[in-house]
């Protein structure tokens, strides 16, 4: 909508009673009021729209607008609530209204580079309905003789009448568009400005561009571009028009599905890594791979392998790939990304102990996590200061009973005169047989103490982090309630 009311800008007013008025901002008022309706509900759009520009035009005359040919056109687009369409088929309604006002003042047929171009004025818009466009077009001399004195005109471009424009996609194939369906759009704004469809082809051919690769939203836009790039004598590039990527309930991604900008993405703690590979997969495939690394990318990728039907961006898979790349990197690199989220939480700088138990740690916590927050979430018990307060869940391993069971296996601990794996895995275990006790009995006191949650890494590889010192004083502050 926004590329056509910038096109419309310059395609001239329509008339009413009060003054013409500018395509744009009909355009404008008409997207706004199917985004109305479709909130609110209720009133056929069709009749919205009418008195909404009833109300926004003063003297607006549907019935010398055409606006029953307008209604004949989008009976079907409008009630959908397809804006693209609708402004479509507004175009083509206000093709059909009277836009030409006779004038004695005759207005010259430019030219540049040699392609042809007439005023807005000078050569009518042709309907992109099937009446044949020669029977609809005056001569531009004819034309331009009827043009109103003293307004500056537009620049169209004299699109050719008959045959196909035809279009090799390197993703959809051959498209053909019968050339009576494609309007003389505009080049240049009454204003002396560029249109869209002028400026991009100038662009692309001042910067070399050999691929022009977009979403299939721009298939439209090939052919008259394509018709550009030939009348001004240049090399037209190879298109692509790509897929568009839709969200989990098949509608096109918007922010409403959770489609954010990239540095949202890296805000929530996918990797670079992970959020190229979910984006890569997209309607592009490489046999069955799935994990598709930077350079390996590089190397495979062909448009040959990009499908033409859409694609669902799925979170849940990209949480799964973020995953695979955070036990797939660097320590060092994960610490880095982890401090800023630890240091918020604990309202401190970490010390240097801090870091040593993290980067010991990450081997055993990245398992856990899918995103950085996760991660950051697992590895905070081993930064926060003592006396650590439990959540709801470890709390309530914190009974009388469960007390108990951590000062006396505190002591059992404190005893050993090697702080290994082995060791304290050797201590608890004997110290449960003593009991008559499952482990699990009283591991989970003991996990509970330690970290103050009811879940992190294997308990003696929780006892090894944290150190014998460390270890034995949160123990020993939770038998004391503390």
């Amino acid at each position: 909508p926004a590329e056509t009311a910038a096109a419309g800008d310059g395609r001239g007013p329509s008339p009413g009673n009060a003054g013409r008025l500018e395509l744009g901002e009909v355009v404008r008022e008409i997207e706004e009021c199917v985004r109305g309706e479709r909130q609110a509900g209720g009133t056929p759009l069709l009749t919205s729209i009418k008195q909404r520009l009833m109300r926004r035009f003063p003297g607006f005359d549907e019935k010398k607008l055409g606006f029953s040919s307008f209604k004949k056109l989008m009976a079907r687009t409008a009630q959908e609530g397809n804006i693209k369409l609708i402004t479509a088929g507004l175009v083509d309604w206000a093709t059909m209204a009277d836009e030409v006002v006779p004038s004695d003042a005759p207005l010259p047929e430019p030219a540049v580079n040699g392609a042809p171009l007439v005023p807005a004025r000078g050569r009518r818009r042709r309907s992109s309905r099937s009446t044949p466009r020669s029977e609809e077009t005056a001569t531009s001399a004819d034309d331009a003789a009827e043009a109103p004195a003293g307004v500056p005109p537009v620049v169209r471009f004299k699109a050719p009448q008959e045959g196909d424009t035809v279009t090799e996609d390197l993703v959809q194939g051959e498209v053909r568009v019968a050339n009576r369906q494609l309007d003389d759009m505009v080049l240049l704004r009454s204003d002396g400005t560029p249109t869209y469809m002028l400026s991009v082809v100038v662009d692309d051919h001042d910067g070399a561009i050999s691929h022009i690769i977009r979403g299939d939203d721009h298939l439209d836009n090939a052919a008259r571009q394509s018709q550009l790039y030939r009348a001004l004598d240049w090399t037209v590039p190879c298109f692509a028009h790509i897929p568009l990527i839709h969200g989990a309930d098949g509608a096109k991604l918007s922010k409403r599905h959770g489609a954010l900008g990239v540095e949202a993405y890296r805000q929530q703690g996918y990797l670079p890594e992970a959020l190229c590979n979910h984006l890569l997969r997209l309607g592009w495939s490489h046999g069955d791979d799935e994990i598709i690394s930077r350079p390996e990318a590089i190397a495979w990728f062909d448009l040959d392998a990009v499908g033409k039907a859409a694609a669902r961006f799925d979170f849940d898979k990209l949480a799964s790939l973020n995953g695979h790349y955070l036990l797939e990197a660097d320590d060092c690199v994960l610490l880095d990304l982890i401090t800023p989220g630890l240091e918020a939480a604990l309202g401190r700088p970490l010390e240097a102990v801090h870091r040593e138990r993290l980067l010991a740690a990450l081997e055993f916590l990245k398992p856990r996590a899918k995103l950085i927050p996760d991660l950051i979430d697992k590895s905070l018990f081993l930064c926060e200061s003592r006396p650590l307060i439990p959540n709801p869940k470890a709390a309530q391993l914190l009974s009388p009973e469960g007390r108990r069971l951590v000062t006396d296996t505190a002591a059992a601990l404190s005893a050993l005169p090697d702080w290994t794996t082995a060791a304290l895995d050797q201590a608890v275990r004997a110290f449960a047989e003593a009991n008559e006790l499952k482990l699990g009995k009283v591991a989970q006191p003991l996990r509970a103490a330690l970290t103050g949650r009811t879940e992190s890494p294997g308990i003696f590889d929780v006892l090894l982090l944290l150190g014998r010192d460390e270890s034995l004083a949160r123990l020993n502050d939770a038998g004391r309630g503390q």
